[in-house]
Protein backbone atom coordinates (compact mmCIF):
# COMPACT_ATOMS: atom_id res chain seq x y z
CA UNK A 1 0.00 0.00 0.00
CA UNK A 2 1.18 3.52 -0.74
CA UNK A 3 -0.11 7.03 -0.33
CA UNK A 4 -1.05 8.72 -3.61
CA UNK A 5 -0.89 12.50 -4.14
CA UNK A 6 -3.14 13.80 -6.92
CA UNK A 7 -2.04 16.50 -9.37
CA UNK A 8 -5.07 18.76 -8.84
CA UNK A 9 -5.78 20.64 -5.63
CA UNK A 10 -4.02 21.21 -2.33
CA UNK A 11 -3.57 18.20 -0.04
CA UNK A 12 -6.01 18.35 2.85
CA UNK A 13 -8.31 20.87 1.19
CA UNK A 14 -11.49 19.79 -0.65
CA UNK A 15 -11.87 20.93 -4.23
CA UNK A 16 -13.80 24.05 -5.09
CA UNK A 17 -15.29 24.98 -8.44
CA UNK A 18 -11.91 25.90 -9.91
CA UNK A 19 -10.39 22.49 -9.16
CA UNK A 20 -13.45 20.69 -10.50
CA UNK A 21 -13.29 22.74 -13.68
CA UNK A 22 -9.58 21.94 -14.05
CA UNK A 23 -10.33 18.24 -13.61
CA UNK A 24 -13.14 18.34 -16.17
CA UNK A 25 -10.93 20.10 -18.70
CA UNK A 26 -8.48 17.18 -18.56
CA UNK A 27 -11.08 14.55 -19.48
CA UNK A 28 -11.06 13.34 -23.06
CA UNK A 29 -13.58 11.36 -25.10
CA UNK A 30 -12.06 7.95 -25.85
CA UNK A 31 -15.00 6.00 -27.26
CA UNK A 32 -18.52 6.56 -28.57
CA UNK A 33 -21.63 5.98 -26.49
CA UNK A 34 -23.74 6.49 -29.60
CA UNK A 35 -21.89 3.89 -31.68
CA UNK A 36 -21.04 1.31 -29.02
CA UNK A 37 -24.15 1.44 -26.86
CA UNK A 38 -27.09 3.33 -28.38
CA UNK A 39 -26.81 1.79 -31.84
CA UNK A 40 -26.40 -1.66 -30.31
CA UNK A 41 -29.36 -1.40 -27.96
CA UNK A 42 -31.55 -0.04 -30.74
CA UNK A 43 -30.55 -2.94 -32.96
CA UNK A 44 -31.24 -5.43 -30.17
CA UNK A 45 -34.65 -3.87 -29.61
CA UNK A 46 -35.43 -4.40 -33.28
CA UNK A 47 -34.17 -7.99 -33.27
CA UNK A 48 -36.06 -8.81 -30.08
CA UNK A 49 -39.16 -6.76 -30.88
CA UNK A 50 -41.45 -9.67 -30.09
CA UNK A 51 -40.31 -9.80 -26.46
CA UNK A 52 -38.47 -6.53 -25.72
CA UNK A 53 -39.46 -2.88 -25.69
CA UNK A 54 -36.95 -0.02 -25.90
CA UNK A 55 -37.63 2.74 -23.38
CA UNK A 56 -35.94 6.12 -23.26
CA UNK A 57 -36.16 7.02 -19.58
CA UNK A 58 -34.37 10.34 -19.71
CA UNK A 59 -31.69 12.53 -21.25
CA UNK A 60 -28.59 13.96 -19.64
CA UNK A 61 -27.88 17.52 -20.74
CA UNK A 62 -24.28 18.55 -20.13
CA UNK A 63 -24.17 21.25 -22.81
CA UNK A 64 -23.32 23.88 -20.18
CA UNK A 65 -19.90 22.23 -20.01
CA UNK A 66 -19.46 22.23 -23.77
CA UNK A 67 -20.48 18.58 -23.86
CA UNK A 68 -23.41 16.70 -25.37
CA UNK A 69 -26.88 15.51 -24.58
CA UNK A 70 -27.03 11.80 -23.81
CA UNK A 71 -30.26 9.83 -24.25
CA UNK A 72 -30.77 7.16 -21.59
CA UNK A 73 -32.18 3.79 -22.62
CA UNK A 74 -33.54 0.66 -20.99
CA UNK A 75 -34.95 -2.55 -22.41
CA UNK A 76 -38.04 -4.00 -20.73
CA UNK A 77 -40.15 -7.06 -21.29
CA UNK A 78 -42.84 -6.22 -23.82
CA UNK A 79 -45.38 -8.66 -22.38
CA UNK A 80 -45.13 -7.38 -18.81
CA UNK A 81 -47.23 -9.60 -16.56
CA UNK A 82 -47.91 -8.70 -12.90
CA UNK A 83 -47.92 -12.39 -12.03
CA UNK A 84 -44.25 -12.71 -12.97
CA UNK A 85 -41.37 -11.59 -10.73
CA UNK A 86 -39.26 -8.66 -11.88
CA UNK A 87 -35.52 -8.81 -12.53
CA UNK A 88 -33.50 -5.59 -12.69
CA UNK A 89 -30.07 -5.51 -14.35
CA UNK A 90 -27.96 -2.35 -14.19
CA UNK A 91 -24.64 -1.71 -15.92
CA UNK A 92 -22.31 1.22 -16.47
CA UNK A 93 -23.11 3.06 -13.24
CA UNK A 94 -19.38 3.67 -13.41
CA UNK A 95 -19.04 4.26 -17.11
CA UNK A 96 -15.40 3.18 -17.31
CA UNK A 97 -16.23 -0.36 -16.13
CA UNK A 98 -16.60 -1.78 -19.61
CA UNK A 99 -17.78 -5.33 -18.98
CA UNK A 100 -20.69 -3.98 -16.97
CA UNK A 101 -21.98 -2.28 -20.11
CA UNK A 102 -21.01 -4.92 -22.65
CA UNK A 103 -21.97 -7.78 -20.35
CA UNK A 104 -25.46 -6.32 -19.95
CA UNK A 105 -25.80 -5.99 -23.74
CA UNK A 106 -24.52 -9.53 -24.21
CA UNK A 107 -27.07 -10.83 -21.71
CA UNK A 108 -29.82 -9.10 -23.67
CA UNK A 109 -28.58 -10.53 -26.95
CA UNK A 110 -28.18 -14.11 -25.73
CA UNK A 111 -30.75 -14.57 -22.97
CA UNK A 112 -33.43 -11.86 -22.91
CA UNK A 113 -35.89 -13.85 -25.02
CA UNK A 114 -35.53 -16.99 -22.91
CA UNK A 115 -35.84 -15.36 -19.50
CA UNK A 116 -38.64 -13.05 -20.55
CA UNK A 117 -40.84 -16.13 -20.59
CA UNK A 118 -40.26 -16.57 -16.86
CA UNK A 119 -39.72 -13.05 -15.48
CA UNK A 120 -40.33 -9.39 -16.23
CA UNK A 121 -36.96 -7.98 -17.27
CA UNK A 122 -35.70 -4.41 -16.99
CA UNK A 123 -32.13 -3.90 -18.24
CA UNK A 124 -30.24 -0.58 -18.07
CA UNK A 125 -26.95 -1.25 -19.87
CA UNK A 126 -25.21 2.12 -19.49
CA UNK A 127 -26.33 4.44 -16.71
CA UNK A 128 -23.40 6.88 -17.09
CA UNK A 129 -22.83 7.64 -20.80
CA UNK A 130 -20.30 10.44 -20.30
CA UNK A 131 -18.34 8.23 -17.95
CA UNK A 132 -18.44 5.52 -20.62
CA UNK A 133 -17.06 7.87 -23.27
CA UNK A 134 -14.29 9.33 -21.12
CA UNK A 135 -13.43 6.08 -19.24
CA UNK A 136 -14.43 7.75 -16.00
CA UNK A 137 -15.85 6.88 -12.59
CA UNK A 138 -17.53 10.26 -12.06
CA UNK A 139 -19.89 12.43 -14.05
CA UNK A 140 -18.85 15.91 -15.32
CA UNK A 141 -19.78 17.40 -11.94
CA UNK A 142 -17.09 15.26 -10.27
CA UNK A 143 -19.88 13.31 -8.59
CA UNK A 144 -19.84 9.51 -8.27
CA UNK A 145 -23.25 8.24 -9.45
CA UNK A 146 -22.78 5.08 -7.39
CA UNK A 147 -22.80 7.04 -4.14
CA UNK A 148 -25.79 9.11 -5.19
CA UNK A 149 -28.93 6.98 -5.16
CA UNK A 150 -30.89 9.33 -2.91
CA UNK A 151 -34.15 11.23 -3.25
CA UNK A 152 -32.25 14.52 -3.61
CA UNK A 153 -29.45 13.07 -5.73
CA UNK A 154 -26.67 15.34 -7.01
CA UNK A 155 -26.19 12.90 -9.88
CA UNK A 156 -28.62 13.29 -12.81
CA UNK A 157 -27.67 9.75 -13.84
CA UNK A 158 -28.78 8.27 -10.52
CA UNK A 159 -31.87 10.48 -10.32
CA UNK A 160 -33.08 9.32 -13.74
CA UNK A 161 -32.61 5.66 -12.79
CA UNK A 162 -34.44 6.11 -9.50
CA UNK A 163 -37.39 7.76 -11.22
CA UNK A 164 -37.63 4.88 -13.68
CA UNK A 165 -37.19 2.04 -11.21
CA UNK A 166 -39.62 3.51 -8.69
CA UNK A 167 -42.33 3.35 -11.35
CA UNK A 168 -42.07 -0.45 -11.30
CA UNK A 169 -42.89 -3.02 -8.62
CA UNK A 170 -40.15 -4.14 -6.24
CA UNK A 171 -37.91 -6.55 -8.15
CA UNK A 172 -37.19 -10.06 -6.95
CA UNK A 173 -33.60 -9.76 -8.24
CA UNK A 174 -31.25 -6.85 -8.81
CA UNK A 175 -27.83 -7.48 -10.33
CA UNK A 176 -25.52 -4.46 -10.63
CA UNK A 177 -22.55 -5.03 -12.96
CA UNK A 178 -19.17 -3.51 -12.06
CA UNK A 179 -15.39 -3.91 -12.38
CA UNK A 180 -12.40 -3.32 -10.13
CA UNK A 181 -9.46 -2.09 -12.22
CA UNK A 182 -5.85 -1.05 -11.76
CA UNK A 183 -6.97 2.50 -12.50
CA UNK A 184 -8.93 2.45 -9.22
CA UNK A 185 -5.57 2.79 -7.48
CA UNK A 186 -3.70 4.81 -10.09
CA UNK A 187 -6.43 7.39 -10.79
CA UNK A 188 -9.84 7.17 -9.20
CA UNK A 189 -9.08 6.67 -5.51
CA UNK A 190 -6.36 9.36 -5.50
CA UNK A 191 -8.76 11.71 -7.32
CA UNK A 192 -11.48 11.05 -4.75
CA UNK A 193 -9.12 11.78 -1.87
CA UNK A 194 -8.00 15.02 -3.54
CA UNK A 195 -11.58 16.08 -4.24
CA UNK A 196 -12.61 15.42 -0.65
CA UNK A 197 -9.46 16.78 1.00
CA UNK A 198 -8.56 13.42 2.54
CA UNK A 199 -5.63 11.03 2.27
CA UNK A 200 -5.81 7.92 0.11
CA UNK A 201 -3.99 4.77 1.15
CA UNK A 202 -4.41 2.34 -1.72
CA UNK A 203 -5.50 -1.23 -1.19
CA UNK A 204 -4.37 -4.30 -3.09
CA UNK A 205 -6.39 -4.89 -6.25
CA UNK A 206 -7.80 -8.43 -6.01
CA UNK A 207 -6.85 -10.75 -8.85
CA UNK A 208 -10.17 -12.07 -10.02
CA UNK A 209 -13.93 -11.84 -9.81
CA UNK A 210 -15.80 -11.19 -6.57
CA UNK A 211 -19.28 -10.24 -5.42
CA UNK A 212 -20.50 -7.54 -3.07
CA UNK A 213 -23.58 -8.54 -1.13
CA UNK A 214 -25.74 -6.32 1.06
CA UNK A 215 -24.80 -6.27 4.75
CA UNK A 216 -28.48 -5.88 5.65
CA UNK A 217 -29.63 -8.65 3.30
CA UNK A 218 -26.58 -10.84 2.58
CA UNK A 219 -28.29 -13.91 1.06
CA UNK A 220 -25.13 -16.07 1.36
CA UNK A 221 -26.55 -19.08 -0.50
CA UNK A 222 -27.50 -16.85 -3.42
CA UNK A 223 -24.01 -15.33 -3.57
CA UNK A 224 -22.36 -18.77 -3.31
CA UNK A 225 -24.46 -20.14 -6.16
CA UNK A 226 -23.31 -17.31 -8.44
CA UNK A 227 -19.66 -17.72 -7.47
CA UNK A 228 -19.84 -21.43 -8.27
CA UNK A 229 -21.03 -20.69 -11.80
CA UNK A 230 -18.70 -17.76 -12.50
CA UNK A 231 -15.71 -19.86 -11.38
CA UNK A 232 -16.28 -21.90 -14.54
CA UNK A 233 -15.47 -18.92 -16.76
CA UNK A 234 -12.97 -16.76 -14.85
CA UNK A 235 -10.80 -16.75 -11.74
CA UNK A 236 -12.39 -15.94 -8.37
CA UNK A 237 -10.41 -13.41 -6.32
CA UNK A 238 -8.65 -14.75 -3.23
CA UNK A 239 -8.57 -12.77 0.00
CA UNK A 240 -5.43 -10.81 0.85
CA UNK A 241 -3.12 -11.58 3.78
CA UNK A 242 -5.59 -9.88 6.13
CA UNK A 243 -8.54 -12.00 5.00
CA UNK A 244 -10.00 -9.05 3.09
CA UNK A 245 -10.91 -7.93 -0.41
CA UNK A 246 -10.59 -4.16 -1.04
CA UNK A 247 -10.34 -3.63 2.70
CA UNK A 248 -13.53 -5.54 3.57
CA UNK A 249 -13.59 -8.79 5.50
CA UNK A 250 -14.29 -11.84 3.35
CA UNK A 251 -17.70 -13.33 4.18
CA UNK A 252 -17.23 -16.47 2.12
CA UNK A 253 -15.18 -17.43 -0.92
CA UNK A 254 -15.34 -14.54 -3.38
CA UNK A 255 -17.90 -12.50 -1.41
CA UNK A 256 -17.75 -9.34 0.70
CA UNK A 257 -20.64 -7.22 1.98
CA UNK A 258 -21.35 -3.49 1.97
CA UNK A 259 -24.21 -1.56 3.65
CA UNK A 260 -25.64 -0.65 0.27
CA UNK A 261 -28.51 1.56 1.33
CA UNK A 262 -26.41 3.51 3.83
CA UNK A 263 -23.80 4.18 1.12
CA UNK A 264 -26.50 5.18 -1.42
CA UNK A 265 -25.26 2.55 -3.87
CA UNK A 266 -27.12 1.49 -6.99
CA UNK A 267 -27.42 -1.99 -5.48
CA UNK A 268 -29.30 -0.53 -2.51
CA UNK A 269 -31.94 1.46 -4.36
CA UNK A 270 -34.63 -1.26 -4.20
CA UNK A 271 -35.89 -3.75 -1.64
CA UNK A 272 -35.18 -6.70 -3.92
CA UNK A 273 -34.92 -10.05 -2.15
CA UNK A 274 -31.83 -11.10 -4.07
CA UNK A 275 -29.21 -8.38 -4.64
CA UNK A 276 -25.60 -8.61 -5.73
CA UNK A 277 -22.92 -6.41 -7.26
CA UNK A 278 -20.31 -7.96 -9.51
CA UNK A 279 -16.67 -6.93 -9.55
CA UNK A 280 -14.65 -8.23 -12.49
CA UNK A 281 -10.88 -7.62 -12.75
CA UNK A 282 -10.17 -7.04 -16.47
CA UNK A 283 -6.50 -6.14 -15.92
CA UNK A 284 -5.58 -9.61 -14.70
CA UNK A 285 -3.23 -11.64 -16.92
CA UNK A 286 -5.40 -14.62 -16.02
CA UNK A 287 -8.52 -13.42 -17.87
CA UNK A 288 -9.68 -11.76 -21.09
CA UNK A 289 -12.22 -9.22 -22.27
CA UNK A 290 -14.47 -12.03 -23.47
CA UNK A 291 -14.20 -13.88 -20.15
CA UNK A 292 -15.03 -10.71 -18.19
CA UNK A 293 -18.12 -10.07 -20.29
CA UNK A 294 -19.12 -13.70 -19.95
CA UNK A 295 -18.70 -13.56 -16.17
CA UNK A 296 -21.24 -10.73 -16.08
CA UNK A 297 -23.67 -12.73 -18.22
CA UNK A 298 -23.24 -15.86 -16.10
CA UNK A 299 -23.91 -13.82 -12.97
CA UNK A 300 -27.23 -12.53 -14.28
CA UNK A 301 -28.33 -15.96 -15.50
CA UNK A 302 -27.36 -17.78 -12.30
CA UNK A 303 -28.96 -15.06 -10.17
CA UNK A 304 -32.26 -15.48 -11.99
CA UNK A 305 -32.03 -19.28 -11.87
CA UNK A 306 -31.39 -19.28 -8.13
CA UNK A 307 -34.15 -16.78 -7.39
CA UNK A 308 -36.73 -18.69 -9.40
CA UNK A 309 -35.90 -21.90 -7.55
CA UNK A 310 -36.00 -20.22 -4.10
CA UNK A 311 -39.09 -18.01 -4.32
Amino acid sequence: MSEQIYAIGTPGQPWGDAEKAMWLQQQQVQRSYQQQVVTVIQQLATELAAVAELCQYGELDYQQFGLSKYPLFALKSRDWQPSKPMVLVTGGVHGYESSGVFGALQFVREHFARYSQQVNLLVLPCISPWGFETINRWNPLAVDPNRSFTADSRSPEAAAVLALVQSFPTPLVHVDLHETTDSDNSEFRPAKAARDGTVDINWNIPDGFYLVGDSDNPQPEFQAAIIAQVAKVTQIAPADEHGCIIGEELQQFGVINYPKKALFLCGGMTNATFVTTTEVYPDSPNTSVAACNQAQVVTVCSAIDFALSHR
